[in-house]
């Protein structure tokens, strides 16, 4: 991927919290939105949200949208779509990306406001005034609800200590529902049977309950007019209650009909494009080369998907973008582009999806339009091992020789631990574990000792962890005896439900090399009786160190066996290396 350097300084630092975050495209330049601010979406703005949760096993999952206001501009929306592609970017290239659009927006964009989103007239872009909030102005809206029923089949895998592992599957059946809050013109006309509408006056909200409205509509809109009346009203605004078809003159009834004018027989709902629902349809392949898709005429499978390209799989009601995880930034941002112009060119409705995945984080519903799609296998292969074992010594200040372009390489790979989980890294110095910092974590030296807990989450059940010592084939014995003891008072810390191992250099299981991305061994150590031994000895420290000139030799092929190397610098080890 291409350099942080172009990557925009407003993201610096998100994702590193469970929340909400949210920026606002302020003359085509992300601006950070206060916490105070969030829920509210002016029709003529386009803003990125950033949600970052916490799965069981600890580590963050992150989804990117990019909301895109009826009245905002298209160099506007085109603007916030790129500056997704750099937030993902920043936070390490394995979110999921979706786009929004007002009025259309998805059940995951909507939870994360309760009760629901304000979108407001106006916006500080170009062309827009904003708007004076200290005037107040009388608002109706428009409240539209759905329940969703998702069916999702999840795979409980048990990781046993022989490395081999059994699984089954199981249906969950998830209910939820969601409200949609719209701002439509203060006028009767827009008034009908079938919605429940919300009035917000200066000293009254009304709630206007469609005679043909459900229930639930009811109910959240209740939710809706008390959250209006804490944060616009000081919680001093009196509540109305008005039903359809009932009229009493004297009563909050005859109040709400006065603001329109008196009383009249209000309209028929007419069927817009909003109330089109997009047909799903058998899923179509398309590469994306140089700004142009084309079809690939073959059944679906997963072998397909190099990991130097990307591709869009078009589903009729949502349209994915497939990235690999080998492309570049720029490329990621032409991508986006390119399928923005391929829905549009299809007249698609506007609650048409649009989702774009990294590969190795694809989503359940992405995989389901694969005939073939292995359960835990990995494309990245050699080629991208050796750039992140480039990058990972370019920070340290080491020029990098040697590196050439490859075939991008498909292949299977044994059951490995769950994804995305949380590695914590001690090495070993003296009677102590040394915590390592997150930049460090997959950089090994063979004079120390180290202690791993990998903490991960499979199907429905709580934390699984894999605990294992990592002894380097120059460590001392004193060191091997020191962290087998401090990963013993670990395991009994856990009441022994951690999977253990004691992992030796040169011989790691395919389970722990896929943890590491790059792995990197390095000559040398840095623990304090690793020193003594070598001064006793009188041996020459040939620690590897940022002003290092050293021989990486690269071996494997894909990320279960994918390591490097720091080798003596003699001729017979050039087969695959970096300088």
């Amino acid at each position: 991927m291409s350099s942080s350097a172009k990557l925009d300084p407003a993201f610096q630092g998100a994702g590193q919290r469970v929340g909400t975050e949210i920026w606002r495209i302020e003359n085509f330049q992300p601006v950070p939105l206060p916490k105070s601010e969030h829920g509210k979406f002016y029709m003529g703005d386009c803003y990125i949200v950033l949600q970052t949760s916490q799965g069981k096993g600890g580590a963050y999952i992150f989804d990117i949208h990019f909301w895109i206001g009826k009245d905002s501009s298209q160099d506007e929306a085109g603007t916030a779509a790129i500056k997704t592609v750099e937030l993902d970017a920043v936070l390490g290239g394995r979110a999921v990306q979706h786009r929004e659009l007002q009025g259309y927006e998805s059940d995951k964009f909507l939870s994360y406001f309760k009760p629901c989103i304000i979108p407001l007239e106006g916006g500080v872009a170009s062309g827009f005034k904003k708007p004076e909030e200290e005037e107040f102005e009388t608002r109706l809206y428009v409240c539209k609800g759905k329940r969703v029923v998702r069916m999702k089949q999840a795979l409980q895998i048990n990781f046993m200590n022989s490395m081999n592992f059994k699984g089954r599957f199981s249906q969950i059946k998830e209910s939820s529902f969601s409200i949609l809050l719209v701002q439509v013109p203060f006028a009767r006309s827009s008034l009908n049977h079938d919605d429940v509408f919300i009035l917000d006056t200066q000293n009254k909200i009304y709630q206007f309950n469609g005679a043909n409205s459900n229930i639930q509509e009811r109910a959240k809109a209740l939710e809706v007019i008390q959250f209006l009346k804490e944060k616009y009203h000081d919680g001093k605004s009196d509540v109305a209650i008005v039903d359809d078809g009932k009229l009493d003159t004297e009563s909050d009834s005859g109040e709400f009909w006065v603001l329109f004018g008196g009383f009249a027989p209000i309209g028929k709902k007419i069927t817009s494009e909003d109330d089109i629902i997009p047909e799903a349809t058998s899923a179509k392949l398309y590469s994306i080369t140089d700004g142009q898709v084309k079809i690939v005429e073959s059944e679906l499978s997963k072998s397909l998907l190099e990991n130097n390209k990307c591709y869009l799989l078009d589903c009729g009601a949502e349209v994915f973008v497939w990235i690999g995880r080998v492309t570049q930034v720029e490329e990621r941002k032409a991508a986006i582009q390119v399928v923005e112009e391929f829905v549009a060119s299809q007249n698609r409705p506007k609650s048409t999806r649009i989702t774009r995945l990294i590969q190795g984080y694809e989503t359940r519903s992405f995989k389901s339009n694969f005939d073939s799609w292995p359960s835990g296998s990995a494309t990245p292969g050699n080629e991208e091992g050796r750039g992140k074992v480039a990058a990972l010594l370019k920070q340290q200040g080491v020029g990098v020789k040697g590196m050439t372009k490859s075939a991008p390489v498909n292949e299977e790979v044994p059951p490995l631990l769950e994804g995305g989980g949380k590695m914590e890294v001690w090495r070993i110095n003296g009677s102590a574990k040394t915590p390592l910092p997150k930049e460090d974590i997959g950089k090994f030296y063979s004079g120390d000792c180290y202690i791993f807990l990998y903490t991960y989450h499979t199907g429905d059940r709580k934390e699984d962890y894999f605990l294992c010592c990592w002894f380097g084939k120059d460590s001392i014995e004193e060191d091997q005896k020191m962290a087998t003891r401090l990963a013993s008072t670990m395991f009994n810390s856990f009441k022994g439900r951690p999977t253990q191992g004691r992992i030796y250099q040169g011989k790691e299981p395919p389970q722990f090399v896929a943890l590491f991305q790059p792995m990197v061994v390095l000559k040398g150590g840095l623990s304090s009786g690793y020193k003594k031994f070598i001064a006793d000895k009188g041996l020459t420290d040939e620690t590897y160190t940022a002003d290092s000139v050293a021989l990486i030799q690269i071996s494997g092929t894909s990320i279960h066996n994918n390591k490097a190397v720091q080798v003596d610098a003699v001729c017979s080890h050039w087969v695959s290396f970096l300088l």
